[in-house]
Parts: C-alpha cells; structure tokens; sequence
C-alpha cells in the first residue's frame, strides 16, 4: 500500500493531465514524423500518408476515484482459467475478489498472487466491458504501470463483439493496445488479430524503450482506430500504424464493428513461458485512468 502511495503522491507533484488540445496537437505532428520515417524505412511510395483524426469528445473515462471494487456499470469479470475457452495454456485462474483486483487511492490494482486455488497455482484478475461498454473507432488510452517478471503477461487490449454464438475468435478482431513479456521490460507489443493473421501470426510491431523500463513507471498506452487504420502510441509517441495494405494476401480486414476493452495480468503461457525461481510475487498492475474518445475526421489544412 506505501507503493502505491508513493506512485500516486509522484504524479501530483509532476500533473498528469495536460490539455487534450495540447497532447493531441503535440500526437499529431511527432506522429506525422514517426509515420514518415516509418513510411521510408518501410519503402513505401512517398505519396503514403496517415490518416489523421481528432479524437476530443470523450466517450467513457474512469478515473478510478472511489476505492472498493470497480465500477460495475463500466468492469464485468472473465472469471476461471483457459479452460473456459479464452486461454493460451496460461496457468492462472482469474476471479473478481477484492484480493485480486481493488481500486485504492485513485489507482486500479490488478494483483497476481501465487497461491493454491481452484486446481490452479497463481490467481489474477481479467476485466472487461462487454455488455456495458462498446464502440466502433476512436482513441482508448490508459495510464498503466506494469509488473514484470519471467512468466507475467500484462495486457491492455480490445475484442469484436460477437454477431452471433456462432462468431469466434479469430473472426471477430482483437487489438491488443499494449502486452508485454514480463522477462522483457523495456520492449512494448501492439498487434492486430484476424483471420488469416492470428496467434503467432499477427501483424505486430514492438517498442523499445531507450535507458527505461515500462515497470518502472506509469506510461500511457494508447490507440486511435479509424475507417482502414489503427495507429498505436506509447505517451503520445506514434510508434506504429496498420492498415489492410499490411494483412496477408486475401484476408479480411474485421475491424469497422464495435469492440470492447479488457485488461488483465496472465501468468505462463504460450506468449511467456512459465515463471521461475526468480519470479517475484505478488505482482501488480497499476491503472490510473482508462478515457475512450469518439472519433471524427477532419482535413488537414496548410
């Protein structure tokens, strides 16, 4: 709990909060930088370019100001282990109890535990705004703290909402905002899912933090989706953006419907491997805010 103060009292003394005016003015242009650069290394025709987009009218935020549980009329559960269909060979089992996952102090606490439950040997928490909270474009940040460690899965990410029972997964779109390999602190993964370009096969590119590590601080992971893109950024840095030209040869672009959020910690698995002797627990993961905007297109103008 002293951590968590501590993390909190940093942030008031340096706010938090710029503008969005300002944050997406400053967005904008190392973005159309970042893009550029990325167009050339890439060799694409110069007449490449990004699709811009003002993202100011906020949709749902939870700043997470009231301690006890979350917000139920924003956060529902995944409750079980990989069993249930939705796993990777991950080796936790996720509930809703407060020793899991609480908000206190203005900081949602996402907790892996190592211990004996339910046939599983570790405990974490999957929280998700399906049935609550859904939407069709725009920018989804959050201000997270990381754990780390060999074996620790953190994820911030987006799902398609089904059409009907019979619509699964790959089918229905995954955008994964921010994962990251807890062995590997310092590198951020954004990706798409879909059909054709699922599981190890997804359209993926990796950030690399310079003399930092992402669990040592708070950083804003976020993405802006719109009609044929998703661009990614780590604090406002555009590092990455896909669109259909990027998917393999005859597969299909599944993302103009609406998604929901999740966020959660995994322990082991295929993307991780298992803990070892020198996973440390419990681990955390510390959420400041979660904000989503609507998004409306606008031209640029010289």
């Amino acid at each position: 709990m002293n951590q968590i103060n501590l993390y909190k009292m940093k942030k008031r003394i340096i706010p938090k909060r710029y503008s969005y005016f300002q944050r997406n003015l400053a967005a904008a242009l190392s973005g159309m930088l970042c893009v550029a650069v990325f167009l050339l290394n890439s060799g694409c025709a110069v007449d490449d370019t990004q699709t811009v987009a003002q993202f100011t009218q906020i949709t749902l935020q939870d700043e997470f100001d009231k301690d006890g549980a979350p917000n139920s009329s924003i956060w529902g559960f995944d409750i079980g282990t990989g069993q249930n269909g939705w796993g990777n060979n991950e080796l936790q089992y996720y509930t809703d109890r407060p020793e899991n996952v609480t908000v206190n102090n203005g900081v949602m606490v996402i907790t892996v535990r190592e211990e004996s439950f339910q046939g599983s040997n570790y405990t974490s928490a999957r929280l998700i705004t399906k049935g609550k909270f859904e939407q069709k474009y725009g920018r989804f940040e959050a201000r997270i703290r990381v754990p780390y460690g060999q074996g620790i899965w953190p994820a911030f990410w987006m799902l398609g909402v089904e059409d009907s029972p019979s619509e699964i997964w790959p089918f229905i779109g995954e955008i994964d905002i921010m994962e990251m390999r807890g062995q590997d602190p310092t590198t951020l993964i954004g990706s798409l899912h879909g059909p054709g370009y699922s599981g190890g096969e997804a359209i993926s590119k990796e950030y690399v933090l310079q003399n930092d590590r992402l669990d040592t601080g708070y950083h804003i992971y976020g993405i802006e989706w719109g009609p044929d893109y998703v661009n990614y950024y780590i604090d406002d840095v555009l590092y990455n953006q896909i669109t259909p030209e990027d998917l393999p040869e005859g597969s299909e672009w599944v993302f103009d419907n609406d998604f929901y959020i999740l966020m959660n910690v995994a322990v082991g698995g295929n993307f991780v491997g298992s803990p070892n002797a020198e996973t440390v627990f419990p681990q955390t993961m510390l959420v400041d805010y979660f904000r989503a905007y609507r998004y409306t297109r606008y031209p640029l103008t010289n």
